[in-house]
């Protein structure tokens, strides 16, 4: 009965700490690209999102983090001799680079109220992207354990990183023309407004 008890609040652990960190970087993005807000805005919009992302790493994503690994200690004392499985050691070795990552982001997130990031908003969403391959491995190598079809998923894995790399770009390209666009009929409205005072 234990086993099952761990096993349902690792999952709950797990949707927690993915939860945060993917709305912790994106988060991230948007404090970057405060930086292209006039003032007052500016100075406004970082102060919130630093409450925020303090708010959200401390009170969320560590917590589901903590509950994960407690967890899955949890687990694997109800189960010792899965440790002796190539899958679970390929497993620990991507959840250990997810722990990296989370303190990464803690330290980019102090280094945000600092003033002292020089990342830009887009830098951040290829960011962003990091936590979902380590889901989805981590998931795979849970759920086929010793059976995962490592070619297919190799190329899987692959793919993924092909299409969130060229949706970045896309979207990069989109929001540059929109903001062009943007300016283009400012300034077409200004040229009208001139023309009407000089009249």
């Amino acid at each position: 009965m234990a086993y099952y008890w761990f096993k349902a609040f690792h999952l709950i652990g797990v949707v927690v700490w993915f939860a945060g960190l993917f709305y912790l970087v994106r988060l991230f993005v948007y404090h970057a690209e405060a930086s292209q807000e006039p003032e007052p805005a500016q100075t406004i919009l970082k102060k919130q999102y630093e409450i925020m992302e303090k708010r959200l790493y401390r009170i969320i994503t560590t917590p589901g983090m903590l509950v994960t690994v407690a967890m899955a200690i949890g687990l694997l004392t109800t189960e010792p001799d899965v440790l002796k499985d190539g899958w679970l050691h390929i497993k620990l070795a991507f959840v250990a680079v997810l722990l990296a990552y989370h303190h990464y982001c803690g330290r980019i997130m102090k280094k945000l109220a600092a003033g002292e990031c020089q990342w830009s908003g887009q830098q951040f969403r290829a960011l962003n992207e990091a936590p979902t391959i380590l889901l989805v491995v981590i998931v795979l190598l849970a759920v086929f354990k010793n059976n995962l079809p490592t070619d297919i998923t190799a190329w899987a894995i692959f793919g993924m990183v092909i299409a969130m790399v060229a949706s970045i770009q896309l979207y990069a390209k989109k929001r540059k023309r929109d903001k062009e666009k943007l300016l283009a009929a400012s300034q077409a409205k200004d040229d009208e407004m001139a023309e009407q005072l000089s009249v």
